[in-house]
């Protein structure tokens, strides 16, 4: 487990999974499509939505992942 500190100074447990995902999705880019996504990354960004550290939306029909606004 990894303790990240957001932007807006909450702290918020991740385990090393969700924490690797996070860090080479700012390396990556800003947004990832849902469709260029594994299974297995699939769920783990899901569960990002779910703690609130990444924005689920739909852009032209397709869903898309991007950190969320704090």
């Amino acid at each position: 487990m990894k303790i990240v500190e957001l932007t807006n100074n909450v702290n918020i447990a991740l385990t090393n999974e969700e924490a690797d995902f996070l860090l080479k999705f700012h390396k990556d880019d800003i947004q990832k499509f849902k469709s260029d996504l594994s299974e297995r990354q699939i769920l783990i960004a899901n569960q990002l939505v779910n703690k609130n550290v990444l924005q689920r939306t739909k852009d032209q029909g397709r869903v898309v992942y991007k950190r969320a606004n704090r």
